[in-house]
């Protein structure tokens, strides 16, 4: 099984490189000449789009192929007061330039949306607010010239009381996206609400693949269900999206400490994601592992260092080079 592991966002080894750089709605509201406000947030943009390319030329050398886009790369891109703003034309060449590196060098590129987007919501005006930054993500991705392989990541959402209704809520709104949206969604499991088991059930229902999350479900798992147990049906669900043209996605972090397991250390234990994969490995050909750790790229090139000794002591795996590893069969 071949396995490609990547990180999130931002890199502590690369100086200077936010793509994330921003003005808040009450800087943008006291500038008196509103155009020229507006040419500040595309300019901020800009920059956090070229910063994104040395980002992704930064991930060539490194051999990193799996990297995860921060949503704040279009400052109040979505706000409300600014829905007169087309920010996507006057960008139009730095998505382009960075879509087409990704496709150069075979980066696999996707977002993960904040935490208010949730399809599972009551409120009407929550669930418009969703489906808008579903769109806006969905866009710059296609401005960006990818196809349908860079995906857009979210949660099944809150229970408000109620997780079953919660469930059909989402199943229903899910079901009012445009194509184009939801063609580019995959769910993943929460560490409070929705359950692996749960979020994968969801995931048959509305046809889009399952992104396991393996630290979420050590801690939410109160079936004690096995992660490998339910991996066959989770891999289902990508070859029914992608026909096997597109490996599945798990993420990877390790509990902060024992007062807050659900909180994400700097670094990667490798022993449980080494487990883990090398149970999965007979029936799976390749898969990409998101590294979700507080030290982004160095937590991820720290793994890799950590998997080569493990390969010394007799691990089935070997780290070929870069952000890669061969695992080799399954543990006895």
């Amino acid at each position: 099984m071949k396995v490609r592991f990547g990180y999130v966002a931002m890199s502590v080894q690369l100086e200077n490189a936010s793509p994330s750089k921003t003005m808040t709605m009450k800087t943008f509201s006291k500038l008196a000449d509103r155009p020229a406000a507006l040419r500040r947030l595309e300019s901020i943009a800009r920059e956090n789009l070229h910063n994104t390319l040395r980002l992704l030329k930064h991930n060539r050398y490194m051999d990193v192929h799996v990297y995860r886009l921060t949503s704040k790369l279009i400052p109040l891109a979505t706000h409300g007061d600014l829905e007169d703003w087309d920010p996507y034309t006057p960008l139009a060449e730095a998505f382009a330039e960075v879509g087409a590196f990704a496709k150069e060098h075979e980066i696999r590129l996707s977002f993960h949306p904040d935490h208010f987007t949730v399809l599972s919501t009551p409120r009407p005006e929550v669930y418009a607010s969703s489906v808008k930054d579903l769109a806006h993500h969905v866009k710059m991705l296609e401005m960006m010239g990818l196809d349908e392989r860079a995906t857009c990541n979210i949660h099944v959402g809150g229970t408000y009381g109620d997780k079953e209704a919660a469930g059909r809520r989402f199943v229903e709104h899910f079901g009012e996206l445009e194509p184009r949206i939801a063609r580019r969604i995959t769910l993943e499991n929460d560490d409070k609400t929705f359950t692996a088991s749960e979020t994968l059930a969801i995931c048959e229902r509305v046809g889009a693949p399952m992104v396991l999350d393996l630290h979420h479900h050590a801690v939410n798992n109160p079936g004690g269900i096995e992660a490998e147990a339910l991996w066959p049906r989770i891999l289902r669900t990508w070859d029914r999206r992608y026909g096997g043209n597109l490996p599945p996605k798990i993420h990877a972090s390790s509990p902060k400490n024992a007062g807050d397991p659900r909180g994400h250390a700097d670094y990667v234990d490798p022993l449980p994601l080494v487990d883990f994969l090398t149970r999965v490995a007979p029936d799976t050909p390749a898969v990409d592992v998101m590294i979700e750790a507080k030290r982004k790229d160095e937590s991820l090139f720290r793994l890799m260092e950590d998997l080569k000794r493990l390969e010394a002591d007799g691990a089935p795996i070997a780290v070929t080079g870069g952000a890669g590893i061969e695992v080799y069969c399954k543990r006895s």
